[in-house]
């Protein structure tokens, strides 16, 4: 009989002031394996693998509040005041954390973030419905060559697309695939998303980091974002598409380090 999947499955290395990295739709947290040495040389990262991805088991009801009450619960409590790394869905799950809980997050990196991952009434900054809608179909058909082509268009920006599509290859099916049925409700979640009207209750200090050729989360979007935010500062990687820190991690981790280092 295999043994049941952790609730929230958190890997945690390096020493200093906790800081978590929340993943993307129907990925996992090992694909921060790039930036995470750089990051844990001054932090206690906890890599997480989000609901029903990678290690971690699947939610009955996948909302935001699930989500980011599961991650919550599911980390030392100790730990605290955390900053959030967030990429892609892991920044709306962390957006929608931060205003729950202010005492506890104390900053918020937002990658290639977005408000809302639809376009509707009064945002165009996003993609079409049917869109995001024919993703989750290629998905369901053919998940890992959908998911290769993805990243792909991802880091062919940068000048090491390359080699960093290999370092990907061996990491993005390390965990598995999630179930279909996680790819729906997860689906269902990023096109129910719109936080526009909880972001001006989110006090953290936060950095939003977008790629120029993004077309997932748009540049629009994440300067919108960052300009509606209490306490913004906003960066747009040139030549990076929806996976900078993959694409281009040196800028990246400078960026984030920067910020974090500031007081």
């Amino acid at each position: 009989m295999s043994a049941r999947p952790p609730p929230i499955h958190i890997e945690s290395v390096g020493v200093g002031p906790p800081l978590v990295l929340l993943h993307g739709f129907a990925l996992h947290g090992g694909l921060f394996a790039p930036i995470l040495p750089a990051l844990a040389a001054h932090h206690r990262v906890h890599v997480v693998d989000l609901p029903g991805h990678g290690h971690s088991a699947p939610l009955s009801d996948m909302t935001l509040d699930a989500v980011a009450g599961s991650i919550a619960e599911a980390l030392p409590q100790h730990d605290a005041p955390l900053v959030l790394l967030g990429w892609s869905l892991g920044g709306a799950v962390a957006l929608h954390w931060a205003r729950a809980e202010p005492q506890r997050i104390a900053r918020l990196v937002l990658v290639c973030t977005t408000p809302a991952f639809i376009a509707r009434d009064h945002w165009p900054h996003a993609m079409a419905p049917e869109t995001l809608a024919r993703f989750g179909d290629e998905l369901r058909v053919a998940y890992k060559a959908t998911l290769q082509r993805f990243l792909t268009l991802q880091v062919q920006a940068s000048e090491r697309g390359r080699a960093t599509l290999a370092t990907l290859r061996q990491q993005l099916f390390a965990r598995g695939e999630p179930p279909p049925a996680v790819v729906d409700a997860t689906l269902a979640l990023l096109m129910a998303i719109d936080l526009r009207g909880e972001l001006a209750q989110v006090v953290a200090p936060s950095l939003v980091i977008s790629g120029s050729r993004d077309t997932l989360a748009p540049a629009a979007a994440g300067a919108w974002l960052a300009g509606a935010l209490p306490d913004a500062r906003y960066v747009e990687l040139e030549g990076a598409a929806h996976a900078p820190f993959l694409s281009h991690t040196d800028a990246f981790i400078a960026i984030v380090n920067e910020f974090l280092d500031a007081r």
